[in-house]
């Protein structure tokens, strides 16, 4: 049960002063509906009021806090035209100047004659000293009413600046003297304040360096959060191996068959991870591990032997897959395997219904299919193992914590291995994946070639699309990707359209184009991708729908239009659509606009490098981790006080220090520990404080 002290930081918003249902929509949506994602919502800049100097000499475009006596007022003659007080001091005059004016509020706060503090952004417009709309208007005794130095915060449309930073302010006053749960030699040493005036002052900042997560409250802010991750990460991993296991071995007759009958060798990468996840297995501690693996770097196979491995030991395994066209795929991939080892397998998808499903869900609870294939309709009720030894996961970033959690639970303990494709960099491992093993398949399989990237602006479209015709004349396939961003998912789906039949207009009939997007229907998503890999189509225009797992050997040709717009790490997902078979395969990276730095700098990254590792090292250094480890690819929540890039020295020590107190605390009952559930409470990590004996 959350501590009572908690209590006032976890009140809705709305029982703030001042907060109406409106407003509380409002900061809702960029902060989060309670006062604790208030108070863990920094600013992300600041405005410097105390720049102080006379009218004649202020810099323009610059903010100033300037003292000036009210010279007239000059009301608009038509609406269309602004109201505009003159103002002086004793070097210029300056016109204050206001749209949809209200006039008696004007007279009210600037009365003629009188002196005033005005704060604003300082304009010359035709040699005439100008602010508009001033931010604040006070007299000069009540100068302490407005901040010198002004919290920014990231808003919406909709929100203005004060009401957030009033709300921020309400929040803060809320916040309960805390228990200290952090080490007092190690705080000492750091130099940290406690938490509540390391939030003070990261709310406080007067100078842009007070922004960077190097300054003392913000790292020691960031080092509450990645302890309670690491914390919590522990415990349920402690929790999900600490029921016995048990020892699984085959005898390796299965797995000499499966072998046999692949048409290339295991590489050396390949048997160093299958050796690690077999000793995992054998052990009889429960396994939970994740395997990384470049795009076509050969996991699948490495999951199959594993899977062959527990079949052989008597019992039953299920691979997980994010899509329905994922399952099939691997259906379609391991049958001829599964059938030289003499291996039942099925699938199991949402569109399985009625007897077939009766009957599937009969013969796995019966033990007669040894191997299930399925999406997340493996987490139903209904769905009954005889035994399930091995619970394999492909592309976790779609599966978080509790899913895995979740699935591991069918049964007896079963053991687990998750398979990516998107490689992270080794600080993002340890803050999703803190709970796991890790094994890495490096280096290109035998026989995978090198992709060609190119970058070329929109401007070369046509000539790009006069190759593309030519290439497709002479039997090739090719993807064309447009981007699909979620605030304007409508526009960027009927730009997909659109191109769709641009293309076919501009290639000719001769050329068969498909498309694919997430707004058919799955079987509909799955006719157009079956009929590209048969052939019977030769272009597919897609949104990103295709960027994991698709298997279409005899495409050569990716072009990804306004690549500007994509992650590095989606880039080089996309791009391991092609290469996957003999032809010589290219990619084109289409950029529409001038480049930023950023995207120059990804664009560039794409074109020296096809090493998924290195890919995620600098897309972390690009992008930062908000995006790498948001919902949409960690299943769980992003990090809001900590950068996993810019504290990658915190988190290891976080790591190491969480270790170290559930060794000497394992149920955290000490004085410490009771803080570190408040920690834990404090940053919504309550499963992992469920999991303590006595919480």
């Amino acid at each position: 049960m959350r501590p009572a002290i908690l209590f006032p930081l976890f009140a809705d918003i709305r029982t703030l002063s001042g907060v109406g249902p409106k407003l509380e929509k409002l900061i809702a949506k960029v902060a989060g509906p309670r006062l604790v994602d208030l108070v863990f919502d920094l600013p992300v800049g600041v405005i410097d009021r105390s720049y102080r100097p006379k009218i004649a000499a202020a810099e323009p475009g610059r903010i100033a806090t300037l003292e000036v006596n009210v010279l007239d007022h000059l009301p608009a003659r038509v609406k269309s035209q602004p109201y505009k007080v003159r103002v002086s001091d004793d070097t210029a005059v300056m016109e204050l100047v206001f749209f949809r004016a209200l006039p008696d509020y004007l007279n009210n706060i600037l009365p003629l004659g009188s002196k005033r503090l005005i704060s604003g952004k300082v304009e010359k417009f035709k040699e005439r000293w100008q602010m508009a709309h001033p931010d604040y208007v006070v007299a000069p005794k009540d100068i302490a009413s407005f901040p010198l130095h002004e919290p920014v915060y990231g808003l919406t449309e909709g929100l203005a600046p004060k009401s957030l930073a009033k709300a921020v302010r309400g929040a803060l006053e809320k916040v309960p003297a805390m228990p200290e749960w952090q080490d007092a030699a190690f705080i000492k040493q750091r130099r940290w304040p406690r938490f509540g005036e390391a939030l003070a002052t990261a709310h406080g900042p007067a100078h842009e360096a007070d922004l960077s997560p190097a300054t003392p409250a913000r790292e020691r802010l960031a080092f509450d959060e990645l302890l309670a991750n690491q914390l919590a990460l522990l415990l349920i991993r402690e929790r999900m191996r600490g029921s016995k296991g048990r020892a699984v071995a085959g005898t390796g007759e299965l797995k000499a068959k499966a072998i046999a009958a692949l048409p290339f060798a295991l590489t050396d990468a390949q048997l160093t991870v299958l050796a690690e996840i077999e000793k995992d297995m054998a052990s009889d501690r429960r396994m939970l591990r994740l395997l990384q693996g470049d795009v076509g770097s050969g996991k699948t196979v490495v999951a199959l032997l594993a899977m062959l491995d527990a079949v052989e030991a008597g019992l039953q395994a299920a691979l997980m897959a994010p899509t329905e066209l994922l399952v099939r795929q691997h259906l379609a991939s391991l049958e001829p395997y599964a059938a030289a080892a003499g291996v039942r397998l099925a699938a199991l998808t949402g569109r399985e219904r009625g007897p077939q499903r009766d009957a599937t869900l009969a013969a796995l609870a019966a033990g007669e299919i040894d191997i299930l294939i399925g999406t997340h309709a493996l987490f139903s009720e209904d769905v009954s193992f005889r035994d399930l030894g091995l619970a394999v996961v492909d592309e976790q970033h779609r599966f978080g914590v509790h899913q895995r959690m979740k699935l591991q639970s069918k049964g007896r303990p079963a053991d687990v291995l998750v398979m990516t494709a998107t490689p992270i960099p080794r600080t993002l491992a340890l803050t999703a994946y803190g709970d796991m093993d890790v094994s890495r398949i490096t280096g290109r399989p035998p026989g995978r070639k090198p992709v060609e990237t190119r970058v070329m602006s929109a401007a070369r479209l046509d000539d790009l699309i006069t190759h593309l015709r030519v290439a497709l004349n002479r039997g090739a396939r090719a993807y064309w990707v447009c981007p699909l961003v979620e605030e304007s998912e409508k526009i960027d789906l009927a730009a997909a359209e659109d191109r769709a039949a641009m293309l076919k207009q501009a290639l000719g009939s001769a050329i068969r184009v498909g498309r694919v997007h997430g707004k058919m229907k799955a079987a509909e998503r799955d006719a157009a991708m079956s009929a590209f890999k048969a052939g019977e189509t030769q272009l597919l225009v897609a949104t990103t729908v295709i960027e994991v797992g698709v298997d279409v050997p005899e495409a050569t040709i990716m072009v990804v239009e306004h690549a500007e717009r994509f992650g590095l790490a989606q880039l080089h997902q996309l791009r391991g659509r092609v290469g996957r078979g003999q032809g010589k395969s290219s990619c084109m990276l289409v950029y529409h606009g001038a480049l930023g730095e950023t995207a120059k700098a990804r664009l560039q990254t794409m074109r020296d490098t096809d090493d998924g590792f290195v890919i995620a090292e600098e897309d972390l250094r690009l992008r930062g981790p908000g995006e790498m480890l948001g919902k949409r690819q960690s299943g769980d929540e992003a990090f809001r006080l900590a950068d996993p890039a810019a504290h990658a020295d915190l988190l290891a020590v976080a790591h190491d220090d969480a270790r170290l107190i559930l060794a000497r605390d394992p149920e955290l009952k000490t004085p410490r520990g009771e803080a570190l559930r408040v920690l834990l409470y404090l940053f919504g990590r309550d499963e992992a404080v469920r999991y303590l004996r006595t919480g």
